[in-house]
Parts: C-alpha cells; sequence; structure tokens
C-alpha cells in the first residue's frame, strides 16, 4: 500500500490532481496516480479522489479538508515518490497545526 494512502486523516474530503497527459513535466504525476489510486481508494473508498487531464496543464495538486478549506502545491517535473511527499505535506499542513 502506498505510504501516502495511509497518512490521509479523515479531515481531507477531496484530492483533485491535474495534469498534462503528455507533457514530461507531468510524467511523475501520472506515474504517482497509475500506481498509488487502487491503494488510495482501497484504504479510503469514500474519498473523493478526482483526476483531471488537460493539455498544455501544470500539475498541480489541491486538497479540500472539513469547512471547505483548501491548500494547493506544484507538481512539475518532480518524480512519483516527490509527488508522494509533496501530497504528504499538503495534508499535514492543515491538519498539524
Amino acid at each position: 500500500m502506498s505510504s501516502f494512502a495511509k497518512q490521509i486523516p479523515k479531515a481531507v474530503k477531496e484530492i483533485r490532481v491535474q495534469f498534462c497527459q503528455t507533457a514530461g513535466h507531468s510524467a511523475g504525476v501520472r506515474k504517482f496516480v497509475q500506481s498509488s489510486y487502487p491503494a488510495i481508494k482501497a484504504a479510503h473508498p469514500d474519498l473523493k479522489f478526482l483526476i483531471r487531464e488537460a493539455s498544455n496543464t501544470v500539475p498541480r495538486a489541491f486538497v479540500r479538508f472539513e469547512r471547505g478549506v483548501e491548500s494547493e502545491t506544484q507538481l512539475a517535473n518532480m518524480s512519483d515518490t516527490e509527488v508522494g511527499k509533496a501530497l504528504i505535506s499538503l495534508v499535514n499542513q492543515q491538519t498539524v497545526g
């Protein structure tokens, strides 16, 4: 199971990932989604995990927490491992404090 999947708290209501289907700067995001999506959905079947593919889009991730609070991070030119770490950091920004 993905280490990110294990670290998603109940306060997270939605994760949106957007990236380009073909651009090199989105390769790590595509690989992360392919390898981690099944584990995330298995661990959190009710979590909205939205994948948005669009040409020439800068890869980004958005996390929506309870009460509509959102955080965002850029994922350009990251490996799949770095994408996972960036998402863990994004989730922890709102849940640690």
